[in-house]
């Protein structure tokens, strides 16, 4: 079942990246670093720090937006009511997608179980 990526599942707003980047927690791998906190809404939130001095072109940040939206439209049913805020690191531009896809998806696993391991 697929899911839209409708405006509540947006993390916008700089106190919420800051409250995010302040204090959560982190999953990192060759590709992507996730950070995470517990929010009080009853959905998980995505938001991207993707900036230009790592990923230069446009194109190829929007390649990895898109990518990853996807894996939380397909996940987030899973995922605990966590603000999420995804950053690229320097391999992420010249990865493929399968690979990408990948990462992503390991970094849920991880947050799934880090909430679940927080709630006991």
């Amino acid at each position: 079942m697929i899911f839209s990526f409708s405006r509540q599942h947006r993390l916008s707003g700089s106190q919420n990246f800051t409250r995010v980047f302040q204090k959560g927690r982190r999953s990192a791998d060759h590709f992507f670093t996730v950070l995470y906190v517990a929010n009080d809404t009853d959905c998980p939130r995505l938001g991207f720090a993707i900036s230009r001095k790592r990923v230069s072109k446009a194109t190829v940040r929007n390649r990895l937006r898109r990518l990853v939206r996807e894996s939380f439209r397909h996940n987030r049913q899973t995922l605990a009511n966590v603000d999420i805020v995804v950053m690229a690191r320097e391999k992420a531009p010249a990865a493929s997608n399968p690979e990408l896809r990948e990462s992503i998806e390991q970094h849920w696993l991880r947050l799934h179980a880090a909430m679940a391991d927080n709630k006991k």
